[in-house]
């Protein structure tokens, strides 16, 4: 698949700890700050993988929506890796963090440098490709969350009646088509997720009927975004959204 990268975003503070422990903290009330938090997992993958016996405190300032589809919990974890090995000095390079990141999930690795970039495999093998043409993004999630594992169980590989064509979204960023690249737009999940969450079909035909160039489901949901091309048209599809749901946010790609 092909991943790329928006100016929303959580931020992350980390400070030193004399005493060997990890400490996170959030302002977002409704995600887990132990073992089951990926930040704190990377704390911990880079800590015993690296030896090192000093403590850490990390602050999550949340604003990526949770369980969307969104790679908010990844992106997390990518940063916390990047972020002790400049606090703690290890020089550990770009290649090997996203080794480590492999090990903690999928997107990590790709979160690690951004970009954009061809994901194969699990998400490990990466090949970075020049930036898609700029355009507006317009996110919508219902409110519902959606476990991946569960959608990745329920997809029947085999029959999967159309499969996007990954070479035309490619020729299209390489001639900067933005037309061609809204008609490229696939997700196989999307089949899945849409018949067992009604909400997410609903975002979806809204979106499309409030004028967004291309439509799709991100990941494996619940989250539906929009590609436009013309600023005049975000307020509307924006304003049009917020009548479905509150997670709604109008960015722009980072290229």
């Amino acid at each position: 698949m092909v991943m790329t990268m928006v100016d929303l975003a959580d931020r992350i503070e980390m400070q030193e700890l004399p005493r060997d422990t990890i400490i996170i903290s959030s302002q977002a009330g409704y995600i887990p700050l132990d073992e089951k938090n990926l930040a704190f997992q990377a704390a911990r993958l880079i800590k015993d993988r690296y030896d090192v016996k000093q403590g850490v405190y990390i602050h999550l300032d949340k604003k990526i929506p949770v369980a969307a589809g969104l790679a908010g919990g990844s992106s997390d974890a990518a940063a916390t890796l990047r972020g002790l090995n400049r606090l703690w000095k290890l020089g550990i390079p770009s290649e090997e963090l996203q080794r480590l990141g492999a090990e903690l999930g999928s997107d990590v690795p790709f979160c690690v440098t951004g970009g954009t970039a061809v994901a194969r495999g699990r998400g490990e093998k990466l090949e970075h490709i020049e930036a898609p043409p700029q355009c507006w993004v317009v996110l919508a999630k219902p409110p519902i969350n959606v476990s991946t594992s569960e959608i990745y169980g329920k997809l029947n590989a085999a029959g999967i009646r159309k499969h996007p064509s990954t070479a035309a979204v490619l020729e299209a960023i390489r001639t900067k088509r933005f037309d061609a690249l809204c008609g490229s737009l696939g997700n196989v999940l999307e089949e899945v997720t849409l018949d067992l969450y009604p909400e997410v079909r609903q975002l979806k035909e809204v979106m499309i009927r409030l004028g967004a160039d291309g439509v799709l489901m991100s990941g494996s949901g619940p989250t539906v975004f929009g590609l436009v091309s013309k600023e005049s048209k975000v307020a509307r599809i924006y304003n049009g959204l917020r009548g479905f749901c509150k997670d709604v946010y109008a960015v722009r790609l980072l290229t």
